[in-house]
């Protein structure tokens, strides 16, 4: 959903509260799904919440609205709900307000007796969708014809499949989130000589720049939908990095002339942006963080602070309500949430409570056994760094 407003947060108004009611697959409502208008909503959260008592671990992305972010035991980003998930042994039931990745991590860092649940199986990740195993696996290939595989270490951003995971666990790599994307792709650079960097595009090359001194020369983009990606032989040898074609349908929306319309409207503004933003965007901010370092970055700052923050804006107006001493701007003036994120929202987390109060598991995120073996590997790798 999109609005054109000038976006001071302490003015926005929620944006999106009615999501539709049935999933797009048709899979996650048996058609007891509470409606969005009932009265009683927040009542019956709390009293199904009350009855699961330790029989339940709700975890809470930081993109969720308010609604499903009140009920959850843990909130984070991707990196800290993963490791909440594999801490979270002898816990029956986890409920993961994510997307379908998220969950899939879980349910691979947990066991078998432990239950993962979606609450709305359509809440997916645009990005995590960029990058098929076919597609990667047709990548690897080509690499293995030019005889450069051995040499090619895969890191993967945490927003991908399971499948995707796998074959960077087999293949010798790691997972990665925004917050450990540089020691990631440190400790690879230890192993080999070159880096599959997937699916997210822009954080591979803002971290390979700004952070590990790599030059823009030194990164290439492979294209999925291209022979050999688009790029030439010699250039894939040359390269120390190989950029997947994948990128963020929210943070990729933020553009240079957001950071410059804020800064000549705000006088002292102070740009502060997620590293999935381009290259153009993030070069140009004053501070750069994952969803966490950004929570911090401004909840430490001093009173009459002035940020325009360039992520999801329920995190954003977050912020805002929690930070009232100072003056929070969205970037842009285009307002986008995160569509499928939002998909998880008070009456599907309803439903998927009282459905546990009554015995009853619904879509339960189940990764296959082999393709959680490597998974779990490249997860641990990550979790080690």
């Amino acid at each position: 959903m999109r609005e054109n407003v000038d976006v001071n947060l302490s003015d926005l108004l929620l944006l999106g509260q009615g999501s539709d009611l049935a999933s797009e697959r048709g899979v996650s409502c048996d058609g007891q799904l509470p409606p969005a208008s009932d009265p009683d909503l927040v009542a019956r959260a709390r009293a199904a919440r009350k009855k699961l008592g330790n029989n339940v671990l709700v975890l809470g992305h930081h993109y969720q609205r308010n609604e499903v972010i009140e009920f959850a035991d843990i909130t984070g980003d991707s990196f800290k709900l993963a490791q909440e998930a594999a801490k979270a042994e002898g816990i029956p039931n986890i409920i993961f307000c994510g997307v379908h990745f998220m969950a899939e991590s879980a349910d691979i860092l947990t066991s078998d007796k432990q239950s993962v649940i979606l609450p709305d199986l359509a809440a997916g990740c645009s990005m995590a969708d960029m990058a098929t195993a076919n597609q990667v696996f047709n990548c690897w290939s080509e690499l293995e014809n030019m005889g450069i595989a051995e040499k090619v270490i895969p890191v993967t951003y945490m927003n991908s499949s399971a499948a995707i995971k796998s074959f960077t666990g087999e293949h010798g790599g790691t997972i990665c989130t925004s917050s450990n994307a540089e020691a990631a792709m440190k400790w690879a650079f230890t192993k080999g000589e070159k880096i599959l960097f997937l699916p997210d595009q822009h954080l591979g090359r803002n971290t390979a720049v700004l952070s590990l001194g790599l030059s823009l020369e030194d990164c290439v983009l492979w294209n999925p939908w291209k022979p050999l990606g688009g790029l030439t032989e010699e250039a894939i040898k040359k390269a120390k990095v190989i950029l997947w074609r994948g990128h963020c349908s929210v943070h990729g929306r933020f553009s240079i002339d957001s950071v410059n319309e804020i800064r000549n409207r705000v006088p002292g503004v102070q740009v502060l942006v997620h590293p999935e933003c381009t290259h153009q965007v993030v070069s140009s901010a004053d501070k750069i963080g994952s969803t966490e370092k950004i929570i911090q970055i401004v909840n430490n700052s001093p009173a009459g602070a002035k940020w325009a923050i360039g992520t999801e804006i329920n995190l954003v107006q977050r912020i805002s309500q929690n930070n009232p001493d100072k003056e929070i701007y969205f970037l842009d003036k285009d307002i986008c949430y995160c569509s499928t994120m939002n998909r998880i929202d008070l009456p599907h987390l309803v439903w998927a409570m009282e459905s546990l109060v009554n015995g009853r598991v619904v879509n339960q995120i189940r990764v296959d056994s082999q393709v959680a073996k490597y998974s779990k590997l490249a997860l641990e790798r990550m979790l080690a760094l």
